[in-house]
């Protein structure tokens, strides 16, 4: 059975963390899976990626069976595993969505965290875990989190290892929609299908503005903006926008 499986449906691409029976917890085969899972990805005629896990988990982050013996050099392998797919997320100019389906823990949190959209079911399940164990958060943790729900509010969560409901989540700003467990993957389909449908360069590029916001000044970011909306200007989509919109019509966008 392989640790992650992917499927299309047009143009968008579900990756699905397959190692149900324990939680969809991530160990190396896990993620040499989801970094060439990432890599397809990158594909023009994908515009859109979800993210989600086969069974009643998420992701509960390091599989803890590998470190039975010695964590070993963690500061390596969180170098040459974790970081290159979470960067690899970070770096696709489409949109990507987290489908949580069951408990999001530790990295599994980081993994959804590093998403552009979380939507979850009214089963999942929110928890820092790291703090319970000892360790720090990694994998991108307190920088996401910190993004989503401000410093106090993302150091209160991270130091207590609180396990926050769905509901909970999205109060606090976590995800942006809760759903029935049946009901999620079909929700998430369908807004994947609405992203992919809008012009993918212009999302991409948004999403790189995002990105560079907490550390750019509003000079920086001015410039950048205009930079990248000359690029836009350039594009097959935004040629189809300014037609459609003349010819009062519904825009076709082909992501070029």
């Amino acid at each position: 059975m392989a640790e992650v499986e992917t499927s299309r449906d047009g143009a968008v691409l579900t990756v699905t963390l397959n190692r149900p029976d324990v939680l969809n917890a991530l160990n190396a085969a896990t993620h040499k899976a989801l970094a060439a899972a990432l890599k397809d990805a990158r594909a023009d005629d994908v515009r859109a990626v979800v993210i989600t896990g086969a069974g009643r988990g998420f992701c509960v982050g390091q599989d803890l069976t590998e470190f039975r013996e010695s964590a070993g050099d963690i500061g390596s392998r969180l170098r040459s595993t974790y970081h290159p797919n979470i960067k690899a997320i970070r770096a696709l100019e489409k949109p990507v969505i987290a489908a949580v389906n069951g408990a999001a823990a530790g990295a599994g949190l980081s993994l959804a965290c590093a998403c552009d959209l979380r939507i979850a079911s009214d089963q999942a399940t929110f928890v820092p875990a790291f703090v319970n164990i000892g360790l720090v958060p990694d994998s991108g943790g307190t920088f996401f989190v910190a993004r989503l729900v401000g410093q106090a509010r993302a150091f209160e969560w991270l130091c207590s290892g609180r396990r926050l409901t769905a509901a909970e989540a999205q109060q606090w700003g976590v995800v942006s929609e809760v759903v029935d467990a049946d009901r999620l993957a079909a929700r998430a389909a369908e807004v994947a299908g609405e992203l992919a449908a809008l012009p993918t360069r212009a999302i991409g590029m948004t999403k790189r503005l995002l990105d560079r916001t907490p550390t750019a000044t509003l000079d920086d970011q001015l410039e950048w903006e205009a930079q990248l909306q000359a690029a836009a200007t350039k594009t097959e989509d935004f040629r189809e926008g300014v037609t459609a919109f003349l010819e009062k019509r519904h825009p076709d966008f082909h992501g070029r």
